[in-house]
């Protein structure tokens, strides 16, 4: 009888998440394992991994815990462990993943309240402001920095204030943002901030971080019902150093991927600013093939976005993209078919990679009889070297 093999790429992942895993993520991941229920050492290990992703937010209050399950897991519990039956929580949409996050809202109870802006553009704290003068009783906000499925980037740094100063608690979903662009939590200071590993940081999926700030663990310890999960529940996280106890068995093998993908990303003074080039280098490509970017305003270093040409679809560039040995995104949501997507975050910020990218996106364009104006990996690599 044939077994079938292990699957592993057969192409290069340019997608906003997950990524290209570098080689000595890889190395670490296939480390002898050990029983992380009975090691003891396993807890200083994953505590100094939790202290080193303090350190590098600049997180002075919030406390650093990581989930054994994809990034989604870590926003579902942010919802879980902090929504009670009946809290109005107030949801900031301007995209797909904003928007999403009322359904978390109803799933434990709450009473989600959409602020729905132009997904164009990020959301104006000034009008923000306008509304929280009118009402602001909310549990807490939860709001998205960058939209993944549309490459749209919120300026937490001016919104977070305005909700604060109405003392409204916030979760931020950082996923598709944090390692690839700044964040400052003593600037910033949200009071859940949740990662992914699959995203800039170039882990494999199935990891999700989140800094944990005091008020948000205060309401959790104020709850009249108990939190509606085992497996979301943050407070059963928290003391795991204290009582040298997890809730559930950690996946060892992927937190030596994460400690190693975390030293790449610590080792890398220039990491924002590689990431920051990049970004404008590929939507300037874009722009002067004559091609659309989805967004206005408000881009993120960590993906681009630029609208399906008329005379072809999303699939047909994917499909051709893909046999040529390159892998890009579609969306999704009320995006479907309607945009692609080019992920330059972590790994695949490589200049390089993302000129091997654009060459073959210009060569299936073009088989696509889609008139470009410039030779895309030309414009990139002329702006990055102008830059």
């Amino acid at each position: 009888m044939t077994r079938q093999l292990p699957l592993q790429a057969d192409c290069s992942i340019m997608t906003p998440g997950p990524t290209q895993v570098a080689e000595n993520v890889r190395a670490a991941l296939s480390l002898p394992c050990t029983n992380p229920d009975l090691d003891p050492a396993f807890y200083p290990f994953t505590r100094g991994i939790c202290s080193d992703l303090e350190e590098f937010f600049h997180a002075t209050d919030q406390e650093a815990l990581i989930l054994s399950g994809e990034g989604i897991l870590g926003l579902e519990a942010a919802f879980a462990s902090l929504t009670e039956p009946g809290d109005r929580v107030l949801v900031l949409d301007n995209g797909v993943y904003g928007r999403g996050n009322a359904d978390f809202v109803k799933l434990y109870g709450g009473t989600p309240v959409l602020y729905s802006k132009d997904p164009h553009v990020p959301l104006d704290p000034a009008a923000l402001a306008a509304y929280l003068a009118q009402d602001h009783d909310f549990a807490y906000a939860s709001l998205v920095h960058c939209d993944t499925p549309s490459g749209i980037l919120n300026d937490i740094g001016a919104l977070l204030p305005i909700l604060h100063r109405c003392g409204i608690l916030t979760v931020v979903d950082a996923v598709s943002s944090a390692f690839g662009m700044p964040i400052d939590l003593g600037k910033e200071p949200a009071d859940i901030l949740c990662l992914g590993s699959q995203k800039a940081l170039s882990a494999p999926p199935g990891l999700s971080m989140l800094l944990v700030g005091p008020a948000a663990w205060d309401k959790m310890a104020r709850r009249k019902t108990p939190i509606a999960s085992f497996y979301a529940n943050l407070p059963a996280m928290r003391d795991y150093f204290k009582k040298q106890w997890f809730p559930y068995t950690m996946p060892s093998a992927d937190l030596n991927g994460l400690r190693q993908a975390l030293n790449n990303v610590l080792n890398d003074p220039g990491i924002f600013e590689r990431h920051r080039k990049i970004a404008k280098a590929v939507r300037k490509a874009l722009v002067s093939s004559g091609l659309t970017l989805y967004e206005s305003a408000g881009y993120s270093d960590t993906v681009s976005v630029f609208l399906v040409p008329e005379g072809t679809t999303d699939r047909a560039i994917l499909d051709g993209c893909r046999k040529e040995g390159v892998m890009f995104a579609g969306s999704f949501g009320f995006l479907s078919g309607k945009v692609i997507r080019i992920g330059h975050m972590g790994e695949n910020a490589r200049k390089e990679k993302v000129a091997d990218a654009l060459r073959v996106l210009d060569k299936v364009l073009g088989d696509l009889h889609v008139p470009l104006q410039a030779d895309l990996e030309q414009v990139f690599l002329s702006e990055l070297s102008s830059s």
